[in-house]
């Protein structure tokens, strides 16, 4: 009896150890960014989670009684992340639904026990959108709701022991929730997950454009230490985001060329030419023209590559124009700093932004060189000129007024007014589709910038606005980026997406979407 009772017992013993050692590898399968899932607490019901490649979205399962009061259950996709992070995604539970607060979000944990420290960032099946966290082992979940309701966008930042949530609608500004103190430890587990609110019901929950960055340090050298940088393309109607490349490097300002096959961007102070059909890049030669910054810009019709590259000797950038196929480029400008941002339509004439006398205004050249035209005059900075496709109008920016806003005037330089008039953000770099039809610019938040900066590695938005200028910007995007996102026109020649750049500290953050 002795023998048999523990031969049961061992029996039983290894049965437990199978289970377990099948859960942690369950837990442990690599799903597209991350390491694991699984459940959280005991679930009734088990949830799933997995990766369509094709549509770049995840879509997780989950049940649970909650996450809520002194312990959770829930279905986790996640990540072990050491340091500061900045998650994002746009996230929708799918369907009706059984219970109004089934849940679908971000979430950082201690640990992957049920009692675990956490903070999330959450929308509710009712609409309900909330900070939800938890201070210590077992302790009651508290919570402070966001003004907003409906967020379908929602991003999570860690800064130390400060998590900030930002959450929208998608086309709206982001709306902020902080909370402060909150030590969950350096290395924790990061991820997207599910709770249905109901033991007995499994709810469904999808996520696209899920990014995962790692925010430039503090000490950080501006324009001479950089983040890595992803390559990404934008659909501008629906928002969705495709990272087509990966670099350790700084790529900066992607232009399209009118033919859809080829982006040119600058990284190191070399122009390179990059594939989009075999997404590989070359360099592209600009003979001994090799301190390119990230004002270059194509001619309407894609022959000809203006370029602007740092000459000490001659006082700062200077203005090149070279073969988009490659050469030894021409001198225009005969002095710095002159950053060129634009081609008329008949190619004759460049614009672009000169520091001359200590101000910062509009300049017009002739292409083939000569006489420069001064075109701006008021007090501040005046930047980012670019022709209209039926060359009407020179749209640009001005700090004028105080705060950085889009402008517009004829090639003349007459007819000055200003495009976008409520002075919420600091917007910089009016881009002009190739239709004519829609005008895409980049704005940074008041609270991080000054108005006449646009620095590397903060959060800003693209918003686009009819060419009219008639009603408010609708966000495109939300992005860790800044300087060197879209600083010259990267539409795609249909009119439909948009190149840019995305920074983080690590390019293998945010792997390239097949």
């Amino acid at each position: 009896m002795t023998l048999m009772k523990n031969l049961k017992l061992i029996f039983f013993a290894c049965l437990g150890s199978l289970f377990l050692t099948t859960n942690v590898a369950v837990q442990a399968q690599k799903i597209g960014l991350f390491d694991g899932h699984g459940d959280v607490g005991a679930v009734l019901k088990p949830g799933s989670a997995s990766y369509n490649s094709r549509t770049r979205t995840y879509e997780l399962s989950g049940s649970g009684y909650n996450v809520w009061f002194d312990h959770d259950e829930f279905h986790f996709l996640w990540k072990r992340l050491k340091g500061d992070f900045i998650l994002y995604t746009r996230a929708a539970l799918v369907g009706k639904g059984v219970d109004p607060h089934r849940k679908v979000g971000w979430m950082v944990r201690s640990s992957l026990d049920g009692k675990s420290p956490h903070i999330n960032a959450v929308e509710h099946g009712d609409g309900l959108t909330s900070l939800q966290f938890r201070r210590t082992a077992g302790a009651n979940t508290e919570e402070i709701k966001s003004k907003l309701t409906g967020a379908d966008v929602i991003q999570l930042e860690r800064k130390g022991n400060t998590y900030t949530m930002r959450v929208a609608k998608f086309g709206e500004p982001f709306v902020t929730e902080q909370v402060a103190d909150l030590p969950l430890g350096d290395e924790v587990y990061v991820g997207l997950f599910v709770g249905s609110h109901n033991k007995d019901v499994v709810e469904r929950g999808v996520f696209r454009d899920v990014r995962i960055s790692a925010p430039a340090p503090d000490g950080l050298v501006p324009y001479r230490e950089y983040l890595a940088s992803n390559l990404e393309i934008l659909d501008v109607t629906t928002g969705d985001r495709q990272v087509i490349f990966n670099s350790p490097k700084s790529l900066q300002a992607p232009n399209w060329t009118p033919d859809g096959k080829t982006l040119l961007y600058n990284s190191d102070g070399l122009m390179y030419s990059f594939n989009l059909a075999k997404r590989k890049p070359a360099v592209l030669n600009t003979g001994d023209v090799k301190n390119n910054n990230n004002d270059h810009v194509l001619s309407f019709d894609g022959k000809m590559l203006g370029l602007s590259s740092g000459v000490k000797e001659l006082g700062g950038s200077i203005v090149y124009t070279v073969p988009v196929t490659g050469g030894q480029p021409k001198q225009i400008t005969p002095k710095g700093p002159s950053y060129l941002h634009g081609w008329s339509v008949d190619k004759k004439t460049l614009i672009f932004t000169g520091q001359r006398n200590n101000e910062f205004d509009i300049y017009s050249v002739p292409a083939a060189g000569g006489e420069e035209v001064r075109l701006t005059d008021a007090k501040g900075l005046d930047d980012g000129p670019e022709f209209t496709p039926d060359g009407q109008y020179i749209y640009f920016n001005s700090n004028r007024t105080g705060t950085m806003q889009i402008w517009r005037m004829k090639p003349d330089g007459s007819q000055q007014e200003a495009v976008t008039t409520t002075g919420e953000f600091h917007d910089w770099f009016p881009h002009i589709s190739p239709d004519g039809k829609w005008l895409l610019f980049i704005s940074f938040l008041k609270e991080e910038v000054k108005p006449d900066d646009h620095p590397f590695y903060k959060h800003v938005y693209l918003r686009m606005l009819p060419i009219s200028g008639v009603g408010q910007p609708k966000v495109v995007a939300y992005i860790y980026g800044g300087q060197g996102t879209i600083n010259t026109p990267s539409w795609s020649p249909d009119s439909k997406r948009v190149a840019f750049i995305s920074n983080t500290v690590e390019s293998s953050m945010s792997p390239v979407d097949k």
